[in-house]
């Protein structure tokens, strides 16, 4: 591949234009393509970012030989659908969290994608931060010993009304695939697949979960406490406790610039990284990293832990009763 990185945007919702002006200020790569559902949505992004192609259908932007690389940013409830054409198409793929609307539909691209060799990654972007780098080495290095507890919370306060997309079981509705998959990220990235999973949640007239409690327990002895939430405005912070010390993040931990190292008998250690908390940057980077070295997946964002993930939001459902149209039935991996 060349060292510019030509890259399709499927979607034109707020976190396409986030990511969009994050990508185009990287000196290496170049957005040469959009599409929409609509000739007027994709034109009217085409226009306001500069990208020289617009197209008002998914297939057409699919088939552009141009695009090295597609950016899926559509509502996760169309995630499969929209990854699916690509990686059909013979295109890598960044897709937006939650990945699917559940692990059947996950495992169906995580499939599709192996079987043609081709790059796919979840958008997890909180993975690729230069801080959460940090976090998990000093956590490889033993900086807490032995992890005995997590918690970590994601909550807003809304209100959203019975016609709002969070509130429609048919589009992946409710807190816990919206915001309760960086909790449930954050605790796997450190601890790996759940051996148990305890949920409770309150749940809206459609079916959907508003406010939504976890409980994720390993055989070492270690537990998750992690919350989300569409009706209360959280603190957003995480901590990791050991036998050995704790960390601490401040509020925005997925999108850090630090955290506190804390053990006994030492003065705390703060940890941060000049530059952008809320960049897209660092996830783009490493996708085209990955496809200039030839690379179908990322060891920062590996498929295995996508689906992971992806199980025990699966196994979390089924315990607070909120199903989605696709499902057939859940297939929780806890």
């Amino acid at each position: 591949m060349s060292k510019t990185v030509r890259w399709g945007i499927l979607a034109t919702g707020g976190i396409a234009a986030s990511f969009t002006t994050d990508v185009l200020q990287l000196p290496d790569a170049e957005v040469v393509a959009v599409a929409s559902r609509s000739d007027a949505s994709a034109k009217e992004f085409a226009e306001r970012f500069g990208i020289p192609r617009a197209y008002g259908d998914w297939a057409a932007l699919a088939a552009d030989p141009d695009v090295d690389v597609v950016y899926v940013a559509t509502p996760h409830s169309a995630h499969r659908a929209a990854a699916g054409l690509c990686l059909e198409a013979g295109k890598p793929v960044l897709c937006e969290k939650a990945f699917t609307l559940n692990v059947r539909e996950a495992e169906e691209l995580v499939g599709l994608a192996r079987a043609r060799g081709l790059f796919l990654m979840e958008a997890m972007w909180m993975y690729c931060s230069p801080v959460i780098r940090r976090l998990t080495e000093l956590v490889a290095d033993g900086a807490v010993g032995e992890i005995r507890s997590v918690h970590a919370d994601f909550g807003i306060a809304g209100p959203f009304d019975a016609t709002h997309r969070l509130r429609d079981p048919a589009l992946g509705g409710g807190a816990l695939l919206d915001l309760g998959v960086y909790p449930v990220s954050f605790a796997q990235l450190l601890l790996g697949e759940p051996d148990r999973v305890q949920a409770d949640a309150l749940l809206s007239p459609e079916g959907v979960d508003l406010n939504t409690g976890v409980l994720l327990g390993w055989d070492s002895g270690a537990i998750a406490q992690l919350s989300c939430s569409i009706t209360a405005d959280t603190p957003l912070t995480a901590s990791v406790s050991g036998t050995a010390g704790r960390i601490e993040f401040p509020r925005g931990f997925f999108y850090p610039e630090g955290f506190v190292l804390h053990r006994p008998g030492r003065e705390p250690e703060e940890f941060t990284v000049a530059g952008r908390r809320d960049s897209m940057q660092h996830e783009a980077a490493e996708v085209m990293r990955c496809l200039r070295a030839g690379e179908t997946e990322s060891p920062l964002v590996p498929l295995d832990g996508t689906l992971a993930v992806m199980g025990t939001l699966d196994a979390v459902r089924e315990r607070i009763g909120v199903r989605y149209p696709v499902d057939e039935p859940l297939s929780p991996r806890s």
